[in-house]
């Protein structure tokens, strides 16, 4: 199964909260954090709500 390497690129700051709350739930909280997911519906969707924040590359 793929898994994709997601890096929050931008602040949280100022950002709508369903932005803030995906963030966290995704398991970025600082620039610069790095969370390998599985490439599944639920986390595409996720990936999907934040992507101008966030940096994937598939592994």
């Amino acid at each position: 199964m793929a898994e994709l390497k997601i890096t929050l690129k931008k602040s949280l700051i100022g950002r709508p909260q369903n932005q803030i709350d995906t963030c966290k739930a995704l398991g970025l909280t600082k620039i610069r954090s790095t969370v390998v997911k599985p490439a599944n519906d639920a986390i595409k969707g996720m990936v999907n709500t934040v992507s101008h924040l966030v940096d994937v590359e598939e592994v």
